[in-house]
C-alpha cells in the first residue's frame, strides 16, 4: 500500500454483465415473510383483476430545483412538497392493512429518512416488512435515457440500491424497474436492469403509432430482448406499457391537484371504463395507476376514495360482476402475468424516437442544453477520477494535509444529473443552473480528495493546480505538470497549455508553440489572456500518472507558422455547419413548436451559414490545423495531430442570433461518398450499437410526418455510416442528436437557441443565457472522425469513445506512478473502482466489444485478478450482480417463455477472471 500502515483491502469484485465474488456489502436480515410477492393480495380467477396502484411520480428537479421540490419551497412555480408527501402516506397506510404505496426516487426518500425518528424508522421498517411501503426502480432518481453513460446510470442505480438494501435488507430490494416518464427507452437501459435481477420492466411513453398498434395485436406487453450478444436470458427483461402513461383514469383522480369529484356511497358506477381498457391485454389482469405528479401530499383524500371504489365495485360481484378491484403494486401484477403461463411477443430494437402526434417528435432533447451536456459528462470522468484515488489513496485521501475530502458530494451530484429532467436539458432555466452548480460542489470535494492522495503518493504537500478550463485556453499551470490516465490501458494524449512565451522545454516531449486563436480569444471573456498555446502529446501509464516539467527557453514574437501545402484562401469542404429554422407553431399542418422537447424544423433544407470561410493554417510537428470562422457566431477548427488515429474537428457556436426572430437548431453535416443506402448505427447509451434506417421502424409500419425530426436518435458517444470499403465514425464528446437524412451523409446537432415553449410542461423557450454570455450561451466541443474499413473500425472507434468519456485529467505532481500492474487486455475495460466500505473495495470489468464486432477483440479473454492491481492486496473476492445489491449466486429472476423466430446471435465475448480460487467461472460479457 502506499502507506505502511494502511489495511490491506478485501475485494469485492464485480463485473459488468456477470457479477462479482468476497465479502459481504451488508448483513442481509432474515426474509419477512410477507414483503415481496409474497405480500400480494389474493386476486380471483375468472374475474377481471383491476390492479390499483398507488404512487406518486416525484422529478428529481424539472420547474423547481431538488431543494425547492422537497420542502415545498417556491410553491409559486408548483405546488409540490415532497416530504409532506411521505408524511402523509405513512400516516394513510398505518390506518388500512390493505393499503398499498410504491415509492421510486431514493435521492428524496434517503433525505427524508434522515429526518425521522427512531420510533418513525422502525414503523417505516415494519410497512416495509410487509409488503405495504414497496420501492420499485430504486436508483437515486429516474434516469434519462437518451442522454446519459451507461457508467453514471449503474453508479446513480448502484447508490439509490445500496442505501434501501443498507436501510431495509431483502425487503427493500425493488423487483421491477419503472420508468414511467423518460421521452423513449433505450435498448441498454433494459439490458441494465435485467442484469441488476429486476424481474420486470414498466413504463409509459412511446410512440403513438406503435402504441396504436400494440393495441390492437395486443402485444403491450413483451419479452425485451436487450442484447446481441448476451446469451438469453441474461439480458432479457419482461416489458409491460402502462395504459394511462403514469396517470388515473379519467374521473378517478382524487388529489387535491385535482377537479374529479370524490365516490359517494352510491354503489352505482355505470360510468366505470376498465372493462375497456382490459381488452387491449392478453390476461384478465390490468394495472392501473393512482396518482400523478407530486400527488399524495394529502393522502387521505386519495385513500379514502379508493377502499370506496375497491368496497363498492366489488360488492357488485354478488349481483354477477366478473371485475375485482384491488389494491396493488408493479410487482403483485408482474408476478400474475408471470403465473398466467403465456408466451410474450419479442422486442429486440428500442423505442426511439419517441412522438406523441404526427409533428411531435421527442428529438429534440437529445441535444438541448449542450453546455450542461457536456459539464455532466467531464463530470463522470472526474468522478472516475476521483472514486479511483480514494481507492489508491487509502484514508488519508478522505483526510489529510488539504484536509476532509469526498467523493460522495460528486456522487450525489452526478446521480442527480442523471435525472430524465436534468442532463436531459429539459428543466427549466434556474434548476440547470443548479444542476451545474451541485456538479461543481462536488467537484470541490473531489479536488481535495485528489491533493490528498497525491501528497500521499509523492510525499509532497505542494498546494495543487488543476485545470479546468483547458478547452478555452485558461489555466493558472506551474512548471510541473502531470495527467492523470483513468483508464487502464496507457494513452496518448493532446495537451495544449496557454502560455505567453514562444519557446519551452518539455521532459520527455517535444512541443511547438502556437498562437491562440481568435475564437478561442473571443470566447473566454476576460477569463484568461494567455496568447500562445503550447502543444504537445504526453503518455500516461494505466490508472496513472506522467510528469511533465515545462521551462520557458526564451521570449519574443512566436515563430510564424509553416503553411500547410497550396494553403486556399477560402475552403469548400464536405464538413458543413448549417442550422435548421425552428417552427413557430405558426404552420397549416400543426401549432407545434421547436422547444426544449420537441425538434420541429419548419423545412426540410437546412440553411448555409456560409459556402467559404474565412481560413488560418499552421503545421508543424505536433498538429496540422486549418481554422476556420463562417461567421462572428460559427467557427471551427479541423485538426490532424501527428500519429492520431482520428481527425479533430472543434466546433464553436454562438451566441446564437435571434434578432431575426427565428430560432434555430445548429448541425455539423459530414457528407461521404460511402454507399450507406439509409443505414447507419448509433450507440446505445455508450455500449452496444443499433442500426438505425431512415423512415423506418423494425416492429411495426411508420407513417412519416416529419422527415427530418421523425429520422433523429440519440447519439451517446459515437455513430457512423459505411459500406462494403469504407466506414466513417464520429465520436461525440456529449449526448447529441442526430441522423442520417441523405444518403453517405450523418449530420449532428451541436446547439438550440429558441423563442418559443414546446408546451410539454416546461413553460419557457430554451433561450440560455448566462452573466458571462448575456447575449446568448457559447458552445465549444470536439468530434473525432475516423475512417477505416469495417472490418477493423471497431478496433479504433471503441477505445476512442473510451478516452473521450473517461479523458485524463490534467494537474502538477511530482513523479510517475500507475496503480495497475499491467495492463489490461484490449477488450477489457475498467469500468469501476470504488471504494465500499472501510476494507472494501468494487470493482467492475467488462468486456467492451460486442460479438462479431471485431475479429481480434471479440473473442474471449483472461484477466488475473491477483496481478492486477500495483498498490493492492487482495485477500478474496466475492461476485455480485451489476448493482452490487445481490450476491450473484442468489440472485434468481423469474422465467418468462418466448414467442419464437427472433435471431440471437452467438456469444463470443466472454470473460475468464482468475482470483485466490482459480478460473471461478467464465462469464458472458459484453
Amino acid at each position: 500500500m502506499a502507506t505502511p500502515d494502511y489495511t490491506p483491502f478485501v475485494f469485492l469484485l464485480l463485473l459488468f454483465q456477470s457479477g462479482v465474488w468476497g465479502v459481504p456489502v451488508c448483513q442481509t436480515p432474515q426474509e419477512s415473510p410477507t414483503c415481496g410477492y409474497k405480500s400480494c393480495h389474493a386476486t380471483k380467477p375468472g374475474m377481471l383483476n383491476v390492479h390499483l396502484v398507488p404512487h406518486t411520480h416525484d422529478d428529481v428537479g424539472w420547474l423547481k430545483t431538488v431543494d425547492q421540490y422537497f420542502y415545498g419551497d417556491r410553491n409559486d412555480i408548483q405546488h409540490a412538497g415532497v416530504q409532506y408527501i411521505l408524511d402523509s402516506v405513512v400516516d394513510q397506510l398505518l390506518k388500512n392493512p390493505d393499503r398499498r404505496f410504491i415509492y421510486v426516487e431514493t435521492a428524496f426518500f434517503y433525505r427524508w429518512w434522515k429526518q425521522q425518528t427512531d420510533d418513525m424508522q422502525n414503523t417505516v421498517k415494519q410497512l416495509v416488512n410487509e409488503g405495504r411501503l414497496e420501492f420499485v426502480n430504486g436508483g437515486w432518481c429516474m434516469s434519462d435515457e437518451a442522454t446519459t453513460h451507461y457508467s453514471a446510470v449503474i453508479d446513480q442505480m448502484t447508490m439509490g440500491l445500496r442505501f434501501l438494501n443498507d436501510t431495509f435488507g431483502h425487503c427493500g430490494r425493488p423487483r421491477v424497474a419503472w420508468h414511467i416518464d423518460p421521452f423513449g427507452h433505450a435498448r441498454e437501459h433494459a439490458s441494465m436492469f435485467a442484469q441488476m435481477g429486476y424481474d420486470g420492466f414498466f413504463f409509459g411513453r412511446l410512440d403513438y403509432q406503435d402504441r396504436n398498434r400494440r393495441m390492437v395485436a395486443r402485444e403491450q406487453e413483451m419479452l425485451w430482448r436487450a442484447s446481441e450478444s448476451l446469451t438469453p436470458p441474461m439480458a432479457d427483461l419482461f416489458t409491460g406499457i402502462l395504459p394511462n402513461g403514469y396517470n388515473p383514469p379519467e374521473g378517478f383522480c382524487w388529489d387535491q391537484s385535482c377537479d374529479d369529484p370524490p365516490i359517494r356511497d352510491d354503489p352505482d358506477l355505470e360510468d366505470y371504463n376498465v372493462d375497456d381498457v382490459a381488452l387491449v391485454y392478453k390476461t384478465n389482469h390490468i394495472i392501473m395507476t393512482m396518482g400523478s405528479d407530486f400527488q399524495y401530499e394529502n393522502a387521505n383524500l386519495w385513500y379514502k376514495n379508493l377502499d370506496k371504489l375497491i368496497r363498492y365495485v366489488n360488492q357488485m360481484q354478488s349481483n354477477g360482476s366478473e371485475v375485482n378491484v384491488l389494491y396493488s403494486t408493479p410487482s403483485c401484477y408482474l408476478q400474475e402475468l408471470h403465473r398466467a403461463n403465456l408466451t410474450w411477443p419479442l422486442k429486440g430494437d428500442d423505442f426511439f424516437p419517441y412522438a406523441d402526434s404526427a409533428h411531435d417528435f421527442w428529438t429534440g432533447y437529445f441535444t438541448s442544453r449542450p453546455a450542461l451536456k457536456r459539464y455532466e459528462r467531464i463530470s463522470n470522468s472526474y468522478l472516475q477520477t476521483c472514486k479511483q484515488l480514494e481507492v489508491l489513496g487509502g484514508p488519508i485521501s478522505r483526510k489529510g494535509p488539504f484536509g476532509a475530502g469526498d467523493s460522495e458530494t460528486l456522487k450525489k451530484a452526478m446521480a442527480v444529473a442523471q435525472h430524465h429532467d436534468a442532463v436531459s436539458g429539459t428543466e427549466k432555466q434556474h434548476v440547470a443552473n443548479d444542476y451545474a452548480r451541485k456538479l461543481a460542489n462536488g467537484w470541490a470535494h473531489c479536488q481535495v480528495l485528489v491533493s490528498n492522495t497525491l501528497s500521499s503518493l509523492s510525499g509532497s504537500s505542494a498546494p495543487r493546480v488543476y485545470c479546468e478550463h483547458l478547452n478555452i485556453s485558461v489555466c493558472p499551470l506551474t512548471e510541473t505538470m502531470n495527467v492523470y490516465n483513468p483508464l487502464a490501458r496507457p494513452v496518448s494524449w493532446p495537451v495544449r497549455l496557454p502560455v505567453n512565451g514562444t519557446a519551452y522545454s518539455i521532459s520527455d516531449a517535444k512541443g511547438k508553440v502556437v498562437p491562440v486563436s481568435q475564437a478561442t480569444a473571443a470566447v473566454r471573456r476576460g477569463r484568461g489572456y494567455a496568447v500562445n498555446e503550447l502543444l504537445f502529446q504526453v503518455q500516461a501509464p494505466p490508472l496513472g500518472y506522467s510528469t511533465y516539467s515545462v521551462s520557458l527557453l526564451q521570449n519574443g514574437p512566436p515563430s510564424p507558422p509553416s503553411p500547410l501545402p497550396r494553403a486556399p484562401t477560402a475552403v469548400q469542404n464536405k464538413v458543413w455547419v448549417l442550422w435548421y429554422n425552428a417552427s413557430d407553431g405558426n404552420n397549416s399542418e400543426s401549432i407545434q413548436m421547436s422547444g426544449a422537447y420537441i425538434f420541429r424544423p419548419n423545412t426540410s433544407t437546412p440553411f448555409i451559414i456560409s459556402k467559404t470561410a474565412k481560413i488560418e493554417t499552421l503545421q508543424n510537428s505536433v498538429v496540422q490545423e486549418v481554422r476556420q470562422w463562417f461567421s462572428p457566431w460559427v467557427s471551427q477548427v479541423v485538426r490532424l495531430y501527428t500519429d492520431s488515429r482520428a481527425l479533430e474537428l472543434e466546433w464553436t457556436v454562438g451566441p446564437v442570433p435571434i434578432g431575426d426572430d427565428l430560432g434555430k437548431e445548429v448541425i455539423s453535416r459530414l457528407d461521404s461518398s460511402i454507399n450507406s443506402s439509409g443505414v447507419f448505427y448509433t450507440d446505445s447509451n455508450g455500449r452496444e450499437v443499433l442500426q438505425r434506417r431512415k423512415d423506418y421502424r423494425p416492429t411495426w409500419n411508420l407513417r412519416q410526418s416529419e422527415p427530418i425530426a421523425g429520422n433523429y436518435y440519440p447519439i451517446n458517444s459515437r455513430a457512423y455510416i459505411k459500406d462494403d470499403k469504407d466506414q466513417l465514425t464520429v465520436v461525440t464528446d456529449r449526448s447529441q442528436g442526430g441522423g442520417s437524412i441523405q444518403d453517405g451523409s450523418l449530420e449532428i446537432m451541436l446547439h438550440r437557441r429558441l423563442l418559443y415553449d414546446d408546451v410539454r410542461g416546461v413553460g419557457e423557450p430554451l433561450n440560455e443565457t448566462s452573466d458571462i454570455y448575456p447575449e446568448g450561451l457559447v458552445v465549444r466541443g470536439r468530434h473525432l472522425l475516423s475512417l477505416s474499413p469495417p472490418a477493423t473500425a471497431a478496433d479504433t472507434h471503441r477505445p476512442l469513445a473510451q478516452e473521450v468519456v473517461l479523458q485524463p485529467s490534467s494537474m502538477d505532481f511530482e513523479k510517475e506512478f500507475s496503480g495497475l500492474q499491467a495492463v489490461l487486455p484490449p477488450a477489457v475495460h475498467l469500468l469501476t473502482v470504488s471504494q465500499w466500505d472501510q476494507d472494501t473495495v468494487l470493482l467492475r470489468l467488462e468486456h467492451q466489444y460486442q460479438a462479431s464486432e471485431s475479429k481480434e477483440h471479440s473473442q474471449p479473454v483472461t484477466v488475473n485478478l491477483q496481478k492486477l492491481f500495483s498498490t493492492l492486496d487482495m485477500l478474496g473476492v466475492s461476485e455480485m450482480n451489476l448493482s452490487a445489491n445481490q450476491w450473484k449466486d442468489e440472485m434468481t429472476r423469474l422465467d418468462w417463455k418466448a414467442e419464437s423466430g427472433t435471431h440471437h446471435t452467438g456469444v463470443t465475448n466472454q470473460l475468464c477472471l482468475l482470483s485466490p480460487l482459480g478460473c471461478v467461472k467464465t462469464a458472458d460479457l459484453l
